[in-house]
């Protein structure tokens, strides 16, 4: 079942199993906010069982692109088409949360991004390979974000 994601009543509903399950929905809001204030989108995910075309793509691009395989489990994913911006989300169990911005009229600005969420630790998968910068937010606490370019077609 999808949920329309509301930063204004953070929600921890569908990342219980989560050990940073509060972070996590505070990233998630964070994202929600996001859409909403520069899209003027609701941002809705759904259960990862039903997300599995967008979890699918995340993880081609993240294997193809830089050999990377996230050990946590997904527990969220959602597909947002704005503005000619496809965006995908997927949402994981140990708090990390990743999204492809994929503009279809501008290869150049195609990105994977990585937030995590306060209290989780960068991934084995990811600590040798990326540096992550700390941004503040009010939903969210700290966020440490990391990106890299997609050079491929998908």
């Amino acid at each position: 079942m999808s949920y329309r994601v509301d930063f204004e009543s953070v929600s921890t509903v569908g990342l219980e199993s989560s050990p940073v399950a509060n972070a996590l929905a505070g990233l998630r809001a964070n994202e929600a906010r996001y859409f909403k204030n520069k899209y003027n989108y609701d941002f809705v995910v759904e259960p990862a069982s039903d997300a599995g075309e967008t979890i699918s793509r995340v993880q081609r691009i993240l294997k193809e692109e830089r050999d990377i395989v996230i050990a946590s489990e997904p527990l969220e994913g959602c597909t947002s088409n704005v503005e000619n911006i496809r965006w995908d989300h997927v949402f994981y169990e140990s708090g990390l949360a990743i999204n492809v911005m994929y503009p279809t009229d501008d290869p150049k600005r195609r990105a994977v991004g990585f937030k995590l969420s306060e209290g989780m630790d960068i991934p084995d998968e990811l600590a040798s390979r990326f540096k992550f910068a700390r941004q503040r937010s009010k939903l969210a606490g700290t966020i440490r974000g990391s990106f890299f370019v997609i050079k491929g077609e998908y």
